[in-house]
């Protein structure tokens, strides 16, 4: 099994090693000293930026898969209450055919909003095999690991930021500095976890969705993923706590970006997008505006094209009539209103 999972991190763990080398060449290049630590934090804050990057299609899809899935639990309590009582086999059927057909319905699934989690894994460890060898590499124990040679890994085991090693960890720490940089980098990341989390949930999600198991259940993890990460955070490189903080506050950003532009209807960010837009008199998505609101220049003060008001009566059209045969019918009757010409075209042909 060790084998397996071993010759499946493999290419990832070299694709980790040349992406990060390759952002410590070009810090160097720069001016950067290339056995700062600084300069391999940075070439790690890169690693984080190239992957995000490429996974923003995920987190788009993510997002709008949680929205979902927040938003259907009403009917999918339909479903268990319809279901409630019934173990028969028949029964258990039905209902996850019925939940299968809500989720293919709306577009959605629960693992829906874990891709960008479980793309980003194999990335996660390949990077902690990485600093977790570099000790070995440097001394010629293991192999290098693409452009992870001997001398580059010496030069990375040994670079530190204040005063703490990239490949050190909390447990084991030899030096008060280790700690406390420990310390800090898993305070920042249980933090950073928690306002994303509160941010999806608190913000971009009507009340009504808010009251159901499953919005429970998000509450309950809302507070339970930090303190995990606090407790598993001791066990990691420093480096990798770096990289963990790093693609927090890429997805914090990206995902109030989101909210803040596309909020689910009913929600507090949207009614923050529409305050928003009624300060600046920008028109609100999906509004029409009313007749008060047109103006006496005839806009609607919206976007400034021109309100067609309807005309009285709402009747139907009269046809246009030549000069000739408005002659001949003679003057109009009393109490009829005088019918206008509508050509304006003194020498246009009678109408037949």
């Amino acid at each position: 099994m060790g084998e397996i999972f071993n010759s499946i991190l493999k290419p990832i763990e070299i694709l980790v090693a040349w992406i990060m080398y390759g952002w410590h060449q070009l810090f160097t290049m720069i001016g950067m000293p290339a056995a700062s630590g600084w300069t391999w934090a940075l070439s790690i804050i890169g690693l984080v930026l190239v992957m995000r990057a490429a996974m923003i299609p995920l987190f788009v899809k993510q997002i709008k898969a949680s929205r979902k899935m927040q938003l259907i639990q009403p009917e999918l309590q339909k479903i268990q209450k319809k279901y409630k009582g019934k173990t028969d086999p028949d029964s258990r059927q039905a209902m996850t055919q019925e939940t299968m057909e809500l989720y293919r319905k709306e577009g959605t699934n629960p693992f829906s909003s874990c891709l960008p989690i479980l793309v980003q894994s194999p990335f996660f460890f390949g990077l902690f095999r990485v600093l977790n060898g570099l000790d070995e590499i440097a001394v010629g124990k293991n192999d290098p690991i693409g452009p992870i040679t001997k001398a580059v890994a010496s030069q990375a085991e040994s670079a530190t930021i204040f005063g703490a090693q990239l490949s050190d960890h909390f447990l084991g720490a030899n030096s008060l500095n280790t700690q406390i940089v420990t310390i800090v980098l898993i305070v920042l990341m249980s933090a950073t976890t928690f306002t994303t989390q509160r941010q999806l949930m608190m913000k971009n999600m009507p009340a009504s969705a808010l009251d159901n198991p499953f919005a429970k259940q998000q509450k309950i993890l809302l507070y339970a993923m930090p303190v995990l990460f606090a407790v598993s955070g001791v066990n990691f490189p420093i480096g990798v706590l770096i990289y963990w903080f790093t693609t927090n506050v890429w997805s914090m950003v990206q995902q109030f970006y989101v909210i803040r532009r596309m909020p689910t209807p009913g929600s507090e960010a949207e009614k923050a997008l529409h305050e928003r837009l009624a300060r600046r008199g920008k028109p609100i998505p999906g509004s029409v505006p009313s007749a008060a609101a047109i103006g006496a220049d005839g806009t609607d003060g919206s976007d400034g094209t021109e309100a067609v008001a309807p005309k009285p009566g709402g009747g139907q059209r009269q046809q246009p009539k030549g000069k000739k045969r408005a002659k001949n019918q003679g003057p109009p009757k009393a109490g009829r209103p005088e019918e206008r010409d509508v050509t304006g075209d003194a020498g246009s042909e009678p109408t037949p």
